[in-house]
């Protein structure tokens, strides 16, 4: 009797609906993770140019620059920084709206895809729809690659300095007592932007 009541062949097209209409939900919550970190991160890329812009201010209307250890250094290093961090926002924003794009696409496929259950003659709407999607969460994600590696870039720029910085005003007797790390413990020559390579001792010796 209950196979009397219910329709195989409509059961089976509600449940196909069902689950074709749920399928860019799943990209949809995917997608809002990424908006949700990319803008945490442009955030700090944001907060992180302001300080750097403070930083170059306190030096450049500094009066004693003199007394300043590789105050020259400090301000080319400072310039370099700003012009990672700014490329970095600006990939960072292009991301953000291609993400944004990506998940106006899939909501529209959603919507296309209740409209092709109701008119048969556009049921091939949907597939581009989520083709262009997922095409465009992809561009979004090169650019997220293309950023990390500058941050990484950063990072590095910034923590040569750091060392450079120790080789030149720390005594030499402080400085020997940490045990060094990493390839060649430590003392490896660092690149910078200008293609120099930091010096392997101390005070440029």
């Amino acid at each position: 009797m209950a196979g009397d009541l219910v329709n195989p062949t409509t059961l089976n097209s509600t449940l196909e609906f069902l689950i074709a209409i749920a399928t860019p939900s799943f990209l949809i919550s995917a997608v809002g993770s990424l908006v949700l970190s990319t803008s945490t991160r442009l955030g700090r890329v944001i907060d992180r140019v302001r300080q750097l812009e403070e930083r170059l201010s306190d030096l450049i209307y500094l009066e004693e620059k003199d007394v300043v250890p590789l105050y020259d250094k400090r301000v080319e290093v400072i310039v370099d920084l700003l012009d990672k961090v700014t490329s970095r926002s600006r990939i960072l924003q292009r991301a953000l709206a291609a993400f944004y794009y990506g998940l106006a696409m899939f909501v529209l496929t959603s919507v296309s895809i209740a409209v092709a259950a109701v008119f048969t003659t556009y049921k091939w709407i949907p597939i581009p729809l989520g083709v262009v999607g997922i095409l465009i969460i992809f561009y979004g994600t090169i650019l997220m690659i293309r950023e990390t590696r500058m941050a990484t870039a950063t990072v590095n720029a910034e923590m040569d300095f750091t060392w450079e910085l120790a080789r030149e005003v720390a005594p030499r007797d402080v400085v020997v007592k940490y045990t060094r790390h990493g390839k060649k413990k430590g003392m490896g020559l660092a690149k910078i932007k200008n293609g120099r390579k930091i010096p392997d001792t101390f005070s440029g010796e």
